[in-house]
């Protein structure tokens, strides 16, 4: 899964590796340690908190605000999936699961299957 620029999903990778090896580190030296000392509503909170920014960014059309609130946005997000133990290339799976298939489809298919199992979605 190539990018422009040169980059592509091991960047991913390699966030995901930093984040790992910062996790026990120094609340007090390094900011993701931090986060996973404050626990999970804590990097839920930031969660929303980049959500809601780069939500502004889009509003304003701000292309560089867009791409730096998305980065934090992201960066985040993927704290929460080490959370959990779940690794960037499980997204990136899904994702690639989905090409092709069209997004009404797709969220009809997820109804149907909470449906099943009992959960509305």
């Amino acid at each position: 899964m190539k990018a422009s620029a040169g980059h592509d999903d091991s960047t991913l990778a390699r966030l995901a590796d930093v984040i790992e090896a910062r996790r026990g580190a120094d609340p007090e030296r390094s900011y993701v340690a931090r986060l996973f000392a404050r626990g999970q509503d804590a990097i839920l909170k930031k969660i929303g908190e980049e959500a809601t920014e780069t939500v502004l960014a889009a509003k304003d059309g701000a292309p560089e605000r867009i791409v730096s609130e998305v980065a934090d946005l992201w960066f985040h997000c993927m704290i929460a999936l080490a959370l959990h133990g779940v690794r960037p290339e499980a997204v990136l799976a899904e994702l690639e699961r989905r090409a092709g298939t069209s997004g009404l489809d797709e969220k009809a298919s997820r109804k149907a299957a909470g449906r099943d199992a009992g959960n509305d979605i």
